[in-house]
């Protein structure tokens, strides 16, 4: 019997290396000779540097940067196994996770620690950068991590804006004859897995600027502010980025990347699937185990459980996954490779108790499945 485990995290519960873990004592109970293959998962948000790191045979290195409110916080990249492949989440320096609620402002929360990252990257020698943008605390279009890279957003007066999307509406004159030239060289993957133009209705302020700390009056001041940056782009770069989908991800991180550096856009969960070599383990498995905090009609979007499913249904391969939470619409899941869904919650308790007893959890649903299968066989 082979064993693929391949879990997404189980958010403020789990990291996914904990997940799979768990999930192999509990097989490993019913069945102890069996092949278990663990694949820490992403989706290209928090968790993605480990899960390729581990999956690679890589190591992580730690660096001080610029936090998304300017005070100096400490965070880290990862270098593949294959020594050329450095990723960076870009949660991990501008991350809304790293700030408290009554911090949270995208008037003044700058991207400058992700272009730290990106230098630190570079300073590794790597050749390929894979950068995850989920989670952001911003909305000031990637400038300012532009600005750590070497470009200069310059007001009427000449002197260089402030950080913040409440500065980009006074961008007058864009100097990019600073930006790291060793950026011409290097392969940018960036794991994406929103569809949003930068501005207007649909665009980075009116659809993720509240959850970032954002009024209403300041959502309408950032969209402005970004359609006066893309204005500045499209005049002196030559780049129509406004409504190119992914631009407004990440408060417009995607349309500051397009812009100005050689960068492709990639579904999360596709680019860690292609980099941790996940489908040669699937296609020799006999069962497959996912799982995810949370499963609902919305995990067909991209998230990590969906993603596997799609692998495992090209071979036939069966497909458990476990969640702490089904959702409405999770059914779905059905028709696109899951075999089964499992709840981990034993009994009813506090969300603090769930939480807690994750791994417990974990292991008890997989011994029961465990048990399970060999009935059959």
């Amino acid at each position: 019997m082979k064993f693929v485990l391949a879990p997404d995290s189980f958010k403020e519960s789990m990291t996914a290396k904990m997940v799979a873990e768990a999930m192999e004592i509990g097989l490993k109970s019913v069945f102890p000779r069996a092949e278990y293959v663990k694949i820490p998962m992403a989706d290209g948000g928090e968790g993605t540097v480990q899960s390729l790191v581990e999956s690679t045979s890589g190591k992580i290195y730690n660096t001080s940067v610029i936090g998304p409110t300017g005070r100096h916080i400490e965070s880290f990249i990862g270098i593949l196994g294959d020594g050329e492949t450095a990723v960076i989440e870009m949660a991990a320096a501008s991350g809304i996770q790293l700030i408290s609620e009554s911090e949270r402002n995208p008037l003044i929360t700058t991207t400058y620690g992700t272009g730290e990252l990106i230098k630190f990257a570079l300073n590794k020698g790597v050749e390929h950068i894979i950068i995850g943008i989920g989670g952001s605390a911003t909305n000031d279009g990637g400038v300012g991590m532009l600005q750590a890279l070497g470009v200069k957003f310059l007001a009427e007066n000449g002197e260089e804006i402030g950080k913040g999307g409440g500065n980009l509406n006074r961008i007058h004159k864009i100097d990019t004859s600073h930006l790291d030239p060793r950026l011409i060289n290097v392969k940018i993957e960036v794991a994406c897995d929103v569809t949003n133009p930068l501005t207007g209705k649909e665009g980075a302020s009116y659809i993720f600027g509240l959850q970032k700390g954002a009024t209403p009056e300041m959502i309408k001041q950032l969209d402005n502010n970004l359609k006066h940056y893309a204005k500045m782009i499209k005049q002196q770069i030559g780049k129509d980025i406004d409504k190119i989908p992914g631009a407004g991800a990440a408060g417009g991180m995607g349309a500051g990347l397009l812009a100005f550096l050689n960068v492709k856009l990639v579904k999360g969960i596709e680019l860690i699937i292609k980099h941790t070599k996940l489908e040669s383990h699937v296609k020799e498995a006999d069962y497959v185990f996912t799982g995810e905090g949370s499963v609902d009609a919305q995990t067909i979007l991209g998230k990590t459980p969906f993603g596997i499913a799609l692998i495992a249904q090209k071979y036939n391969i069966p497909v458990i996954l476990l969640t702490g939470r089904i959702g409405q619409g999770y059914e779905i899941l059905y028709k696109h490779g899951v075999t089964a869904i499992f709840n981990i919650l034993s009994n009813v308790g506090t969300l603090d108790e769930a939480l807690k007893n994750g791994g417990e959890n974990v292991e008890i649903t997989s011994k029961n499945i465990g048990k399970l299968i060999a009935s059959s066989l």
